[in-house]
């Protein structure tokens, strides 16, 4: 018996030293339900934390600990709710909390200025909090399938956001701070119930190149004759023209791509 706990022993010393010399800890498809506190006493150590595909609840409050955690990865667990202190993870870049069951996101997400990547799909939301406007650094949000009914006001504050995801919500209208998203080069609202966007959209957002609106009811017509929608479809085919020179794989949905209703 005291030869096997001595094994266990070294073994499990051996993964913390481990995770301390990479900064990597990953635990997908560990069959985890509470998260592991050997992983809070890496303390600064830890770069990169994936807990994917686990049956975690709860988010311990002290992983607030963890300040130079750049990759936080939490996607198909059972959480509810984000502990109070994450906005302490002032050095996070990647938030992924795809197919979980949070309700709510708390105004601290707005303390995560350096966030570059928040994914939040497949889950339970109604709203998001109006502090995400100072995400200055996010390039990617991913709110698709939740329960929202519209993106807030302040999202035009994300002045680096290059690609939206919101499909499978019950969106009606989007927020006209919209227009100010210059570098947004994907907006992709499928299945809502959005009858209008706003007019200057085309015209402002320079950068687009891929709108869908599969099952929204707008039409083509509405689309085409809003301003800068030739230099839209411009910038679109100069995209898909792109795809094809370089011999791009194109898959059963290639044709879809860019303009999508």
């Amino acid at each position: 018996m005291g030869c096997c706990s001595s094994k266990n022993g070294d073994s499990k010393a051996n993964r913390i030293a481990r995770w301390r010399s990479t900064g990597i800890v990953a635990l997908r498809d560990s069959k985890l339900k509470v998260f592991p506190r050997e992983v809070l006493e890496l303390d600064r150590s830890v770069r990169t934390l994936d807990l994917t595909h686990n049956k975690i609840v709860d988010i311990p409050v002290e992983v607030s600990k963890l300040v130079n955690l750049q990759r936080l990865i939490f996607a198909e667990n059972l959480i509810e709710r984000l502990p109070m202190n994450m906005g302490k993870l002032q050095s996070l870049k990647v938030l992924t909390l795809d197919g979980n069951q949070i309700t709510t996101l708390s105004d601290e997400l707005g303390l995560l200025v350096r966030l570059e990547r928040l994914s939040i799909s497949g889950n339970l939301l109604t709203s998001l909090p109006e502090t995400i406007g100072s995400l200055r650094n996010l390039l990617l949000l991913n709110v698709s399938n939740n329960n929202l009914k519209n993106l807030p006001e302040s999202i035009g504050s994300c002045f680096s956001l290059e690609e939206l995801q919101a499909n499978g919500n019950s969106i009606e209208d989007l927020p006209s701070s919209i227009c100010n998203l210059i570098h947004l080069k994907s907006l992709c609202l499928n299945n809502n119930n959005v009858h209008q966007i706003p007019h200057n959209l085309l015209k402002e957002c320079k950068a687009l190149q891929n709108i869908s609106l599969h099952d929204n009811p707008i039409s083509m017509d509405q689309f085409q004759q809003m301003e800068g929608f030739q230099e839209f479809e411009a910038r679109r085919k100069k995209k898909f023209d792109k795809q094809i020179d370089s011999n791009v794989m194109i898959g059963s949905t290639g044709l879809d791509e860019g303009l999508d209703l």
